[in-house]
């Protein structure tokens, strides 16, 4: 398995055929999981990790971890058509490596997860809607983990380096991709538009 590998095998994932813009759900492209899930995987810090996906959507990032090696992954979510298409990922995978993976479906907000894991991943809302919606995001990570891997615009650089500072950790900007922000939603006029995505690590001082 190497990252185009990954790529491939999550661009088989069956991705929501409805979104919200309240809950600003833009599904992680394959490729863009894929080289997010790499850089952990390198860093040698996702094989035999317990890891909450918040956010998940249809579980990209955290069906990748899976098949990359972790001993479980909580896919937490408030959206129950998000969770069900979640689940039949989780098995249309296990069913092609000929595999079982160990997982919990959580059905709920964020902010109301409370175990404590070895990495929190997440693609969580850009602020288009709402500005700094991923602030509870992270907030709650802090709480919960020493070690969050998250995707955020780069213009919210500044926050995001004042909000770890006042949880003691430190951030990093590992990676710089386009995002596409595909024509879900009936505001959207463009059929595709591409946002500066980072690919960022926070980890506790």
């Amino acid at each position: 398995m190497n990252q185009k590998d990954l790529a491939i095998l999550l661009a088989q994932l069956t991705i929501p055929d409805k979104a919200s813009a309240r809950l600003e759900q833009y599904p992680t492209e394959s490729n863009i999981a894929a080289a997010f899930l790499w850089t952990i995987f390198m860093n040698k810090e996702l094989e035999d990790k317990i890891i909450a996906d918040f956010g998940c959507g249809h579980g990209v990032l955290g069906i990748g971890a899976l098949i990359l090696g972790a001993k479980k992954v909580y896919f937490v979510d408030l959206d129950k058509h998000s969770l069900d298409l979640c689940k039949k990922n989780i098995s249309f995978i296990a069913t092609k490596l000929e595999t079982t993976f160990d997982y919990e479906i959580v059905y709920s907000d964020v902010i109301s997860f409370e175990k404590q894991v070895d990495i929190v991943i997440q693609n969580p809302p850009f602020g288009v809607q709402q500005e700094h919606a991923d602030k509870a995001f992270l907030e709650h990570a802090f709480t919960l983990t020493s070690l969050i891997y998250s995707l955020h615009t780069t213009a919210s650089g500044d926050f995001l380096k004042a909000l770890s500072r006042d949880y003691h950790f430190i951030p990093t900007l590992i990676k710089i991709v386009d995002f596409p922000l595909k024509q879900t939603m009936p505001h959207h006029i463009k059929q595709s538009h591409n946002v500066s995505v980072g690919i960022w690590v926070f980890r506790k001082v």
